[in-house]
């Protein structure tokens, strides 16, 4: 089947397939990211979004939200009809919806940023977002996530909500989800310039100034994503020498390399699949790639990709000192499976360290109330403060950490990969790597109990266990896994939430043996606390 029948049957399985709600891998199912699915597996199909757009309705009325809803999508062949029928949807219950001019691609941050600047207006009802994407996952995927009055991911408990509501929907034979023709949807939506606003605000941020003065030559790849728009008006208006090297938009995404593992798969933080931007980095002295929703970044110097840990170790490090007007009692957010080399920086600058599980969900209210400066994931995902110590984006933006590696560059003369390498010398030299390996259900269900009966484990890879976590040190929440410390290296384990696999991640001080040891430990200790 070539490329073009492919998207043909994907489309038609999304209009014609009906998901059976009682069966748990067609069901609604929010995880980190909202929810995603595939039409031909019954898992994102037009049945889907109808009831959960109809379920967004009915929490919205609850929680009295009467403002407008910003309405945004990807370039993924799915994106566009599901955006459709979610606006469908929305205008028939007489929901005021927000839409880019055009029916243009949006990316994530920019209605992230758009909540949070229409929400800050005076008297202004309040806003709230739905953004129709699955992130960097293959073509033949879909997603669809709600951003509420805060710009950023859902939380766990409003998302439970909706999920409950929508199967109910599914179950119900949709009966009570409210629809109109979408020529008649489409004529009652609001255009808004979420891009130009996004672009010309970039400047509370970010210092394009000393950008723009340092005459950097650069390189942007949208990965046939949403960044597209953004990238180019960025380069026209701050008159920026940005060439985008790659301007196609495909559903099928034809143009990307394979990922490691064969798959296509828009991942900014893959050297595999940023092997077209990393064949033309040379004559540019910064390149970014950005996945399809621009929540993402993959930060490509004369040293190759960045890897994203090393990356949030700069970062932080950079804005810690170069950010005057940031208080001093701010926090700094991370995952309990980034580097450790965040805990050494953020302690040798004497700041708090705010470390919390998997989901940059547990960032938003910090970034939101302004008490935490920074939120930074191992997944190359993060976002910052505005300048004076405002809320900028609560959502990752691809785009903002990108634009901080040309400032840090302009502003110290260094290449991000520079300024890590003095990291290194300061703070020793981590060794990180993340394992997959089979998961049983009922490991899966042991996963779970390990938050009710913490294990004990006395020894890592030759030294004393300083601490057994279950709950993440910056909020108490539950990790839904274990993390093990000790003062040269951890591991970290928790149960992947699409796939029937554990992930590991571990990352040593003391070199690539000492690493392999740990893991070695980290898994036979595993395969004793998991037994059901």
């Amino acid at each position: 089947m070539d490329q073009n029948d492919a998207i043909a049957a994907l489309l038609k399985a999304f209009t014609t397939l009906s998901p059976d709600a009682d069966r748990p891998e067609q069901a609604v199912t929010f995880g980190t990211s909202g929810h995603r699915g595939k039409a031909t597996d019954g898992s994102f199909n037009r049945e889907h979004i109808l009831a959960i757009t109809q379920a967004v309705v009915d929490v919205r009325r609850e929680e009295g939200i009467t403002g407008p809803l910003l309405l945004g999508r990807d370039s993924h062949a799915l994106s566009l009809p599901a955006w459709q029928c979610a606006l469908q949807v929305l205008i028939a219950n007489g929901v005021t919806v927000h839409i880019e001019r055009d029916h243009e691609l949006t990316a994530t941050p920019l209605i992230s940023r758009a909540i949070l600047a229409h929400n800050a207006t005076p008297g202004a009802t309040k806003a709230d977002g739905l953004i129709i994407t699955p992130s960097h996952n293959p073509p033949e995927d879909g997603g669809i996530k709600y951003n509420p009055l805060h710009g950023g991911p859902a939380d766990g408990g409003l998302t439970r909500r909706i999920e409950q509501a929508a199967n109910a929907y599914l179950r119900a034979g949709l009966d009570g989800v409210r629809e109109i023709p979408l020529s008649e949807a489409l004529g009652a939506a609001t255009p808004a310039d979420f891009l130009g606003a996004y672009v010309a605000q970039l400047g509370q941020a970010v210092d394009l100034s000393a950008i723009a003065d340092a005459g950097l030559v650069m390189a942007a790849d949208p990965m046939g994503g949403t960044a597209l728009p953004v990238w180019q008006a960025i380069a026209d208006q701050y008159r920026l020498p940005i060439t985008v090297v790659n301007t196609e938009l495909d559903p099928s995404f034809g143009f990307m390399p394979p990922d490691h593992d064969g798959k296509t798969r828009m991942d900014c933080s893959s050297p595999a699949a940023m092997a077209n931007l990393l064949a033309q980095r040379e004559g540019y002295d910064l390149a970014f790639g950005n996945d399809p929703d621009a929540d993402r970044h993959g930060i490509v110097d004369a040293d190759g990709l960045m890897n994203p840990n090393h990356f949030l170790a700069v970062a932080v490090d950079y804005l810690i000192k170069h950010r005057p007007n940031w208080p001093d009692h701010l926090m700094i957010g991370k995952t309990l499976v980034s580097s450790s080399m965040i805990d050494r920086v953020v302690s040798a600058q004497e700041r708090k360290l705010y470390e919390v599980p998997v989901g940059f969900k547990w960032f938003v209210d910090g970034l939101h109330e302004g008490w935490l400066a920074f939120g930074g994931e191992e997944s190359a995902g993060a976002s910052f403060l505005t300048l004076d110590g405002r809320p900028w984006s609560t959502d990752k933006d691809g785009i903002l950490l990108c634009l901080l590696a040309a400032e840090i560059l302009a502003v110290t003369g260094k290449s991000p990969s520079a300024y890590y390498r003095d990291l290194v010398e300061q703070y020793g030299e981590p060794f990180y790597r993340r394992v997959d390996t089979p998961c049983t259900s009922a490991q899966q269900s042991a996963f779970k109990a390990l938050s009710d009966a913490p294990p004990t484990m006395d020894t890592l890879a030759g030294d004393p266990v300083t601490r057994v976590l279950t709950h993440a040190p910056g909020n108490q929440a539950p990790i839904g896994g274990v993390k093990v410390e000790t003062a040269h290296g951890w591991f970290a384990a928790r149960p992947s939430g699409t796939e029937p696999l554990y992930k590991v991640y571990a990352e040593s001080f003391r070199g690539a043996k000492h690493l392999d040891a740990l893991i070695q430990d980290a898994q036979q200790w595993l395969e004793r606390v998991l037994v059901p």
